[in-house]
């Protein structure tokens, strides 16, 4: 036997032993549950037998089994509680079989390879992991034979890596997480993975809000009685997924070893670029009531624009010559779609539809559909906050039209005008949030119709994972102000907007990218200083007296 073999075998034995004493702090609960009833019978059955006699013995033989029916009352309906309670599911887009069969097909000789039963199914998620996912969950009702035996898991795997990697790569990525599935096949792991899941479930509906005081009182009861179980089995469950992974590590070390060191490589570099690309690219689009519906493909652009500056790889361009993972899905257009949407709406919290003010965009429309109309947007709210404040036109332009002047004038006058305009700024922002559509409408007809992702999530808001943190006021101005600056570029110096693939929007002169217009728009907004920004519009061809079109 080898050391692998070795290795791998202790590691099931250790995790099977993490899972028996999870069973055990639950057998010790039941224990605990069915004492007061087991000296009831007890003292009951020494009376039938003529000992512990006498009115006393008699009292404390009912009040025994009064406390005993009431414990048992309080554990069934905390066990049937924790039974109904539905675990939280990630939300994802479900890949069917006629839709993938190379990537199913994929998936089955991979766990043939590794002597593993083949997950139950495929999904995607917008994001760079890659995990199995149990989705069989108790009820009040007994299964079916065929629900019992489909209690495989789902592989659940990060759309980035189906349009970024290579079938080898995704193939080596995918090995150690599809070895998974023979410890979620074992019994006793597999019932103390539904214990802990439950129990975390029982603690989400304890706090969930929106409860009369009726259900309010006895959920949060069995959210206690179930954090205290968490409590006890919080070293146990980790210990048992650490052993878990690392047999899975173990039992796939021998399928493409070798090729995975190297895809790792990529799982950080998808990883960059995907972050990149929805906090530059992607979250400019959905403030603007605009979703990209090809997310996936952009962070292949995205991606070679990184490595091209960068130089990051050798043998770079052989390596894009080989096949992508994407063609393993018959419709790689639709499935990007509708991932690129459940990323806005877990990221941003958009709808789950398509409307009038939640548009799909492609990226031949980005400029104009989102940069164009981003600054202009800024603009126009930068000057309906200086007309709030009663700031006068420039001296040297038209008084009726609005112009860059006006702001640099304003910025450069003297007492720090630019706090007073960050906070006008801040403001205006926040009753423009406030006033957007919410998403509720649509949220709920698509839970109604049973398809929508995150319809098993549980009650929390959207967005799930907000992407970047709320923007200060001296933040808000200094954007406000670059887009001031871009609209008068585009409108007096024939310069556009653009796209780039890790910064987001982008100005362009002569078909170049302006990436040097942040430090001059800092120091008019932060020092007060005109001097740098006058120098680089004079630089590019910008009249600052002439009127720029808003929305």
């Amino acid at each position: 036997m080898s050391g692998i073999d070795v290795g791998e075998e202790l590691g099931a034995r250790a995790a099977q032993a993490r899972a028996l004493a999870l069973l055990r702090i639950r057998s010790r609960a039941l224990a605990v549950v069915i004492t007061p009833a087991a000296v009831a019978v007890v003292l009951f059955a020494a009376g039938a037998q003529g000992h512990l006699g006498g009115p006393g013995w008699d009292g404390v033989r009912w009040a025994v089994l009064g406390v005993a029916v009431v414990v048992l009352l309080v554990a069934a309906a905390v066990a049937v509680a924790i039974a109904r309670a539905r675990p939280a599911v990630s939300p994802t887009v479900p890949v069917a079989e006629e839709g993938a069969p190379d990537l199913y097909r994929l998936v089955r000789d991979l766990a043939d390879r590794l002597g593993v039963p083949a997950p139950a199914a495929i999904a995607l998620t917008p994001d760079c992991d890659s995990w199995l996912e149990d989705r069989t969950h108790r009820s009040g009702k007994s299964r079916t034979t065929a629900e019992a035996r489909n209690t495989a898991p789902v592989l659940v795997i990060g759309s980035p890596f189906l349009w970024w990697m290579r079938v080898a790569e995704l193939r080596a990525v995918l090995a150690p997480v599809v070895a998974g599935t023979d410890s979620s096949a074992h019994p006793d792991i597999a019932a103390a993975r539904r214990f802990v899941r439950g129990l975390d479930a029982a603690v989400a509906d304890g706090a969930a809000p929106g409860r009369g005081a009726l259900r309010a009182v006895p959920a949060a009861f069995t959210g206690w009685v179930a954090r205290l179980l968490l409590r006890a089995c919080r070293e146990h469950a980790a210990e048992m997924e650490r052993c878990v992974a690392a047999t899975a590590s173990m039992r796939a070390q021998g399928v493409d070893y070798a090729l995975r060191i190297a895809a790792q490589e990529q799982v950080g570099l998808a990883y960059a670029g995907w972050d990149r690309l929805l906090t530059r690219v992607a979250l400019p689009a959905w403030r603007m009531g605009r979703w990209p519906s090809r997310l996936d493909a952009g962070v292949v652009s995205a991606l070679t624009e990184l490595s091209r500056r960068d130089r990051l790889a050798d043998g770079f361009t052989s390596r894009l010559g080989e096949r992508p993972a994407c063609d393993l899905l018959e419709e790689p257009g639709i499935a990007d779609e509708a991932t690129s949407l459940l990323a806005a709406r877990l990221f941003h919290g958009g709808p789950a539809e398509s409307g009038p003010d939640w548009a799909p965009v492609d990226w031949q429309q980005y400029p104009d559909e989102v940069v164009d109309r981003k600054w202009r947007t800024e603009a126009a709210r930068l000057h309906r906050v200086l007309d709030a404040m009663g700031v006068p036109p420039a001296s040297l332009a038209d008084p009726a039209v609005p112009t860059l002047a006006r702001v640099m004038e304003h910025l450069a006058g003297p007492g720090g005008p630019g706090e007073e305009l960050a906070a006008g700024i801040g403001a205006a922002v926040a009753r423009d949030d406030a006033q957007a559509p919410a998403p509720g409408p649509a949220q709920q007809t698509a839970s109604a119709a049973g398809a929508d992702p995150l319809d098993l999530w549980g009650p929390d808001p959207l967005p799930l994972f907000p992407l970047q943190p709320p923007r200060t006021g001296t933040e808000l101005l200094a954007d406000h102000v670059a887009a001031m600056v871009c609209c008068a570029a585009v409108d007096t110096a024939g310069a556009a907007p653009g796209l780039d693939w890790l910064d987001g929007p982008a100005l362009l002169v002569d078909g170049e990218r302006r990436a040097d217009l942040a430090v001059p728009v800092l120091s008019l907004v932060e020092d007060g200083d005109p001097d740098p920004l006058r120098s680089w519009l004079a630089e590019v061809g910008v009249r600052s007296d002439k009127p720029v079109r808003l929305v």
